[in-house]
């Protein structure tokens, strides 16, 4: 038998940055999200280079029994009264769950299943299921950096076309100094 030793990939929890070399990041900026926000007006007056979020992701074989790890970093910000928010997607493979876990910043996770949101509060150390079968979007609600790691299954795949039509029930605004959810009617 052999032994080895090796140092794993870290996470700073403190930043929510990965300490590894063989990470991905990608980059989401305004001009990739027309027709995300509510204000058309508002979002077309950002410089289509705004960064909106960045996710990073470990590598890990694309394969049933496998799992990918990543960290979203949503900036804070708002488009016309909208706070900024990920696209939000279901999973091409509905059937697949996912967990949250909240690293720095504030705000929301948007839940919704067979037309029922959920919103729950996103803050360091809160830990989000995402059961199958459900569309979910982060939205920065604070001024500073929203950050969370997510776990989910390299089968999972992301569906962002099926939320294109309809979107999500609820859109979350600025009221005063904090948020209100406004249900969107089909």
């Amino acid at each position: 038998m052999n032994l080895k030793t090796r140092l794993p990939r870290q996470l700073d929890l403190a930043s929510g940055q990965f300490i590894a070399a063989d990470h991905h990041e990608h980059t989401t900026t305004a001009g990739m999200l027309a027709g995300l926000y509510a204000d058309r007006d508002a979002w077309a007056a950002l410089p289509p280079e705004t960064p909106i979020y960045t996710v990073a992701i470990l590598p890990a074989p694309q394969q049933e029994g496998e799992l990918l790890a990543g960290v979203t970093h949503l900036h804070p910000g708002r488009v016309g009264r909208e706070f900024y928010m990920t696209r939000g997607h279901v999973h091409q493979r509905r059937e697949q769950a996912e967990y949250y876990i909240g690293l720095q910043g504030h705000g929301l996770l948007l839940l919704q299943q067979a037309g029922d949101c959920v919103l729950e509060h996103v803050f360091p150390g809160s830990v989000h299921y995402i059961p199958p079968f459900t569309a979910h979007r982060l939205i920065n609600t604070g001024s500073s950096l929203l950050s969370a790691l997510a776990v989910w299954p390299a089968v999972a795949g992301h569906d962002y076309q099926a939320l294109q039509e309809q979107g999500f029930g609820v859109r979350v605004m600025a009221d005063g100094d904090g948020w209100r959810a406004e249900v969107q009617h089909a």
